[in-house]
């Protein structure tokens, strides 16, 4: 292998290997069920880093990963006894207040961005979860609580800088290299490795949101899911039907039993968004009630940084909920014993949905709602055991839409990549990835082959 010390020389970052201090917690990834040693990480601070790198990786034919946050369910940001790329020093961001936009560094997180956006009364959509990497949600799509009024992540990047394959750094939009650009937005990783990205920004100041906790009956599962249909383009909201946990604030007597957490998003006008969010809260009496004006910013939670946690976790789109599939929901989340569980929902629609289908390479647009099953598990035999309870409920579930979202396919669903992307978007990518990586040397990610 070529010597090391001499290929540290020549960064301007620095790498990690076995034996070295902090190398157990800089490959650690959040996934508690992924534990991979690289041969040597790699903390890039410039896209000249990342061309050694690669060069360093081919000579030496060792197998390539790329880590923005590091939330990859499928442990795609770390490789056994290959190269990392590590992103975390990349964490610059410049803002043009006039303009609107964001120029930021892959290596920042969706909560970090957030904060800074918010000193300017702008804001931009990510995820649910603020430690998530800005390169791997975008790339993916990014589907979180702006989504419905200011569309996916990728309907607000409007360029990108990336080193591909050969090394070449390039500069893209829709006017260069538009082939590119449309593939990176939503065909992941597979392209080369995104340093930084522009962002078109919104106006927002204070908004209305926060934390619902309702009774988990039939009447309420569905009624919610029909008004959030229902609700206008400002209310994004992401409902968990799962037991209650043992959080201070929710009254003892409801821990460990049934209830929909929802996080509630109306992005605008605080007193228009109380309005709007009074039918949910009129479906029954809140066990917990913490909606309420306030910054986006805070929308995103705190979060335990050595919280790792093992699941088995499905991804899957369907259409509604009635009252009689609110039953078959409430009644399957009860046939296991397992301390945390969870069916969560996502209602889809609004902005992202008024983008045309063959804009970009997430296609799924006109899906009505995002399902994810969870369910944690610290055993083998409780491995088994989730598997096939899961499977259970996706097939309970399961109204005839296919569409899978790529940035939470797990383990568990290794045979549904095609899903992610229809066949005329497959076609278009598979195209694309001949063109800028024929070797597929960019494949630890959800592969286009």
């Amino acid at each position: 292998m070529t010597d090391l010390q001499h290929f540290a020389q020549t960064l301007t970052g620095r790498i990690v290997v076995p034996g070295d201090g902090d190398y157990d917690k800089i490959r650690k990834v959040f996934s508690g069920e992924i534990d991979k040693k690289p041969k040597v990480i790699v903390r890039v601070t410039d896209a000249r880093d990342i061309q050694k790198t690669i060069a360093f990786a081919k000579e030496n034919n060792l197998e390539l990963a790329v880590r923005s946050g590091g939330h990859s369910a499928l442990g795609l940001g770390s490789v056994d006894d290959g190269v990392v790329i590590d992103l975390r020093d990349m964490r610059k961001i410049d803002i043009d207040i006039a303009e609107k936009t964001a120029w930021a560094q892959t290596g920042l997180t969706a909560a970090e961005v957030t904060i800074e956006l918010d000193k300017y009364n702008f804001v931009l959509g990510f995820g649910d979860t603020g430690s998530v990497g800005i390169g791997g949600i975008t790339l993916g799509g990014g589907s979180g609580f702006l989504v419905r009024k200011f569309g996916l992540t990728i309907d607000n990047l409007l360029a990108a800088e990336i080193v591909t394959a050969d090394g070449q750094v390039l500069q893209i939009d829709k006017d260069t290299y538009p082939d590119l650009f449309w593939a990176i937005r939503g065909g992941g990783g597979n392209f080369g490795v995104v340093t930084k990205c522009k962002y078109k920004l919104h106006e927002l100041g204070e908004c209305y949101g926060g934390l619902l906790f309702l009774p988990a009956t039939a009447d309420v599962i569905s009624g919610y899911i029909n008004i959030a249909q229902n609700a206008p383009d400002e209310l994004s909201t992401i409902i968990n039907i799962m037991p209650t946990p043992p959080m201070p604030f929710i009254p003892a007597e409801y821990h460990g039993k049934l209830s929909i957490m929802a996080i509630i998003m109306y992005a605008g006008e605080a007193k228009e968004g109380e309005k709007v969010i009074a039918p949910l809260r009129a479906l029954a009496k809140p066990l917990v009630d913490m909606v309420k004006p306030m910054r986006y910013k805070d929308i995103f939670f705190p979060e335990d940084d050595s919280y790792h946690p093992k699941a088995v976790a499905r991804n899957f789109h369907f259409n509604t909920v009635d009252h009689q599939l609110a039953e078959k929901i409430i009644a399957h989340l009860n046939s296991m014993n397992a301390p945390m569980k969870a069916l969560q929902l996502r209602v889809l629609g609004g902005a992202m949905s008024h983008v045309p289908v063959d804009d970009t390479a997430y296609a799924h647009r006109q899906s009505k709602i995002m399902g994810n099953v969870a369910s944690f598990y610290v055993t083998e035999e409780e491995k088994q055991e989730r598997i096939k309870w899961t499977e259970e409920f996706l097939t309970l579930l399961d109204q005839g839409d296919p569409a899978v979202y790529v940035n939470f396919l797990g383990p568990y669903d290794k045979d549904k990549t095609r899903n992610a992307y229809p066949d005329k978007t497959w076609t278009r990518l598979v195209e694309i990835k001949k063109k800028y990586d024929p070797s597929n040397f960019f494949h630890h990610n959800v592969n286009i082959l």
